[in-house]
């Protein structure tokens, strides 16, 4: 078999490519957002055509297209509401192409330096834009935001246990806990687990009304695990949580960590591109004082899945936590100043993460992206001013583009938000999800889409309005 197709056939195939791809990123909107849930159907299309054999490689394009067409959340469509999940723009998808076509092996410097390079700048630009001084920010790509997270855990224990990287947690003769929002991603209490402390060692904090972690009862908890033995080493502080968009006090939190000798760790996976936004930057005031932060490029950015990024102002913590030697990677960089991505985070083979970003930025800069995600807020505060005029309650509290929100009149309905977002999730026209707030279920929009306008949000509230008519009928 031959897989060195010839240039001509490979110029048709790039066609036909690009005309399937062209026709649904521009018809994007016209499709059902969610998809119909029949695995018998789904299987029998999967496995239409026998991977001993083949089949052709047109036919073998327009398979898997038609699938993906007919079976996906459509996270594109200017009318999906959901969980971080933005329509790519289209640098973001030359990039992922780029990066296939030149598959770069990213783990040693060497073997890509422009590569690298590039991923380096992008830190340290993402760095200073986050407060950290200049000469001490350092920094990984990583697959997403609980990649990050595990990965501030990991130096956490390394920064407060210099015997856990050779003797683990059986060595260090104490019983760390780390502490985080009871709002804070699930990623951070599998971080817990993945990293051998258990979940027992997640110290999750109530948060107060506005779904805030609450800083007095974190560090009386702290107080209370060191007066029964155990060893606080992390504090994990949320910027934009992800059911609610809540923003935790970090001036206050990190005022408590260092007064305990806590490493501070701030997940801004979602809500850290406001840093881009002037007028909204300041909600993350005192996110400068955190040892380590993470950033997704693909929750609110626009470029594809998979771009996430752990930053910090450690700058030995990273190799001190990952570095290992091994006789077989190349040596050609020895004596440079520079450093092997393998021996700087968890993933040894990786690719091209930070393409997709910084291709972007090369079309639309800094500047591009602020006025997005301010365009972006603006439209959240018109989606819940049209909910508040239509009957419906804000539940959360945020300056963030989510709305949590319910009929006040049927908090004691049991279902009512579940049944409504059913009805909207059958119509085919838009995609939302269900949230508890304070123990209440409620109905939770999102807009990180460009695409998301005046138009869409204004279809939207109608459609709820329809749907929670139907119900009630």
């Amino acid at each position: 078999m031959n897989f060195d197709l010839t240039p001509q056939q490979r110029q048709e195939l790039w066609s036909e490519l690009f005309n399937h791809l062209e026709s649904y990123y521009a018809h994007t909107s016209e499709l059902p957002v969610s998809p119909e849930l029949d695995r018998e159907k789904i299987v029998a299309l999967v496995e239409k055509y026998s991977l001993g054999e083949g089949t052709g490689p047109g036919q073998a394009i327009a398979h898997v297209v038609e699938g993906l067409s007919k079976y996906a959340v459509h996270t594109p469509h200017p009318m999906y509401y959901g969980l971080f999940n933005p329509r790519a723009a289209f640098p973001g998808i030359l990039a992922d192409a780029i990066t296939a076509a030149f598959n770069p092996q990213m783990a040693a410097w060497s073997h890509n330096p422009f590569a690298n390079e590039a991923e380096n700048f992008l830190v340290r630009e993402l760095g200073e834009k986050f407060g950290f001084p200049k000469e001490k920010i350092d920094g990984v790509f990583a697959g997403g935001g609980a990649e990050a997270n595990l990965t501030a855990v990991l130096c956490a224990l390394n920064r407060h246990f210099p015997e856990y990287a050779n003797a683990g947690l059986a060595g260090i003769g104490k019983r760390p806990v780390m502490y985080c929002s009871a709002e804070s991603h699930h990623s951070v209490i599998r971080a817990g687990r993945i990293s051998g402390m258990g979940l027992d060692a997640v110290r999750p904090i109530p948060v107060d009304g506005r779904q805030r972690m609450q800083p007095e009862l974190l560090s009386r908890q702290i107080e209370k695990d060191r007066a029964e033995g155990f060893y606080p080493f992390l504090a994990i502080a949320t910027a934009g949580a992800t059911g609610t968009g809540a923003i935790d006090p970090i001036p206050e939190i990190a005022g408590i960590a260092e007064r305990h000798g806590l490493w501070l760790h701030v997940d801004a996976a979602y809500g850290g591109a406001v840093i881009l936004d002037e007028e909204k930057k300041h909600l993350l005031k005192g996110i400068e004082k955190a040892h380590s932060i993470t950033f997704d490029a693909h929750k609110w950015l626009s470029v594809p899945m998979g771009a996430g990024l752990f930053l910090t102002r450690e700058p030995d913590i990273l190799s001190r936590s990952f570095r290992i030697t091994a006789d077989y990677m190349p040596k050609e960089a020895q004596g440079l100043p520079v450093t092997d991505p393998f021996t700087h985070s968890i993933q040894w083979s990786r690719r091209f993460i930070g393409l997709k970003l910084y291709l972007s930025l090369l079309f639309f800069g800094w500047e591009g992206y602020g006025q997005a995600i301010k365009r972006q807020c603006r439209m959240g505060d018109l989606l819940k001013e049209e909910l508040q005029k239509n009957g419906w309650k804000m539940y959360n509290d945020t300056e963030l583009p989510i709305a949590c929100f319910m009929d006040p009149g049927h908090e004691q309905t049991p279902g009512f938000a579940r049944a409504v977002c059913d009805r909207v999730l059958e119509s085919g026209k838009a995609w939302i999800s269900v949230y508890p707030v304070s123990k209440l279920e409620t109905l939770r929009a999102c807009i990180t889409n460009y695409a998301t306008g005046e138009k869409e949000v204004l279809e939207l509230v109608a459609l709820l309005n329809a749907c929670r008519k139907e119900y009630l009928m």
